[in-house]
């Protein structure tokens, strides 16, 4: 970029132009350490925000098109290196960090993809409380994988033996680190679900670094667990340690001692109860069957015999049966009455006898149209008789049978009446009672005057 001449007078558009070339051509690509203040995400989706240290502030944006890429999620006081461009933003006159990367300052590859993942199986829903499945009070039987060397597994059993010596217990054997071991938990896992049926499985291992437990922080596990019929309890690491594979189970023990003691209810203390719950129910019933017995005698001694109630009760119940028959004869009595009375007047209403008197008066009427009809049509004729007679009469076809013609000019309409009307030589046409003749006029000759 050239420097402007001081004699020339710049817009302020230009000048900010100008401004905003000098910045993206000397900054092309930064990298930016410090704190996240002022953090906002509008409508667009786009994120803006602040990055501050304690002398100084830099705004930021990350367009939603880059947050894809982003290991975790910006949040206010987040420590955090950017990558990106400077730039400036015209209309305001402010310049400020377009970011093309985003990543928590000082965290690892591991932790950012821990964070990753995790925020993505959580919007899926997978760690939902609403998903999990409570844990049975006493399982029949209980599918531990761990591995068969590691302390967990005898932590475990130890316990589960002080607390239900004679509770099954399957063993599944696998790797729960290393090489081999994400395929191992899947189908330790597929196998718990398809073979003897047990009601719950528990994943156990002991603590370790975050690679040492990362097997349990893949998502083929996570999802192998929210996939699994039965209920899955993650007894994984020490109380500090968190694995994916925790989040997704129905239940999270700290530690493989506490898992036991969760998912294994003690055997002394289910039999203490038991019996007390037996001693206070005989209590109860004992109790209750005194005091029904203390109510029987008293009813008894209010009732009297009951063999003198149940003779007055049957000898009641014959007096209202005998009632009971005799008002249901006078109800049948009067209902056949009113059937009787009914059915002659439907007879008088008999829709056979109605029709055949309408068939009656149908024929009747045909006869007086047919009549009619006859009559009409014989005045008809007769008036159409003298009509004809009248019309032939004055017809011009009768005049011209006693002997006339019709002269008319050749191709006119006009009927000649007087010899005037033609010129000599002019053709006429004469039409007869039988046929016509094309005539020449030759000669003329009036009559008054003759």
């Amino acid at each position: 970029m050239h420097t402007p001449s001081p004699a020339r007078i710049q817009t302020v558009s230009e000048l900010t132009s100008s401004i905003r070339g000098v910045l993206e051509t000397q900054f092309p690509f930064v990298a930016v350490s410090g704190e996240i203040s002022n953090l906002r995400c509008p409508f667009s989706g786009h994120y803006y925000f602040t990055l501050k240290d304690a002398s100084a502030q830099l705004k930021a944006v990350l367009f939603k098109t880059q947050q894809r890429y982003l290991a975790c999620k910006p949040a206010d006081g987040l420590e955090v290196v950017c990558r990106g461009r400077i730039s400036l933003y015209e209309p305001r006159g402010e310049y400020q960090l377009i970011v093309d990367t985003l990543e928590v300052r000082g965290a690892g590859d591991l932790q950012l993809a821990f964070a990753r993942l995790k925020e993505r199986l959580a919007a899926e829903g997978l760690f939902a409380a609403e998903r999990k499945r409570p844990l049975p009070l006493l399982p029949g039987r209980i599918s531990l994988v761990t591995s068969p060397q590691g302390a967990a597994l005898h932590d475990f059993l130890k316990i589960a033996g002080q607390r239900f010596p004679s509770l099954p217990i399957e063993i599944v054997p696998v790797r729960v680190q290393g090489e081999g071991a994400l395929e191992e938990l899947i189908a330790a896992i597929e196998l718990c679900n398809q073979g003897p049926r047990s009601d719950l499985i528990v994943l156990c291992r002991g603590g370790g670094s975050l690679e040492d437990l990362w097997t349990f922080n893949e998502e083929r596990l996570a999802r192998a667990i929210a996939a699994s019929a039965l209920p899955v309890v993650s007894a994984i690491g020490h109380e500090i340690d968190f694995t994916i594979a925790d989040f997704v189970a129905d239940f999270r023990a700290p530690t493989p001692s506490a898992a036991a003691e969760a998912v294994i209810p003690s055997q002394a203390l289910l039999t203490a109860q038991v019996q007390n719950v037996g001693r206070q129910l005989a209590k109860t019933m004992t109790g209750r069957l005194s005091l029904l017995r203390h109510t029987v005698a008293a009813q008894r001694r209010i009732l009297g015999d009951p063999t003198s109630l149940l003779d007055h009760f049957r000898l009641a119940t014959d007096h209202a049966l005998a009632g009971l028959h005799h008002a249901f004869s006078e109800k049948l009595h009067r209902q056949a009455l009113a059937l009787e009375k009914h059915g002659h007047r439907l007879a008088r209403q008999n829709p056979t006898l109605r029709l055949a008197l309408q068939r009656q008066r149908v024929h009747a009427l045909q006869n007086q149209l047919r009549q009619g009809m006859d009559h009409l049509l014989e005045r008809k004729a007769n008036a159409l008789a003298g009509s004809a007679s009248l019309l032939d009469a004055i017809s011009p076809l009768a005049v011209l049978a006693r002997g006339y013609a019709i002269v008319k000019k050749a191709g006119s309409e006009k009927v000649l009446r007087s010899e005037t009307e033609v010129a000599l030589g002019e053709e006429l046409a004469v039409t007869l009672h039988q046929g016509e003749l094309s005539c020449t006029v030759t000669g003329k000759w009036d009559r008054r005057r003759a």
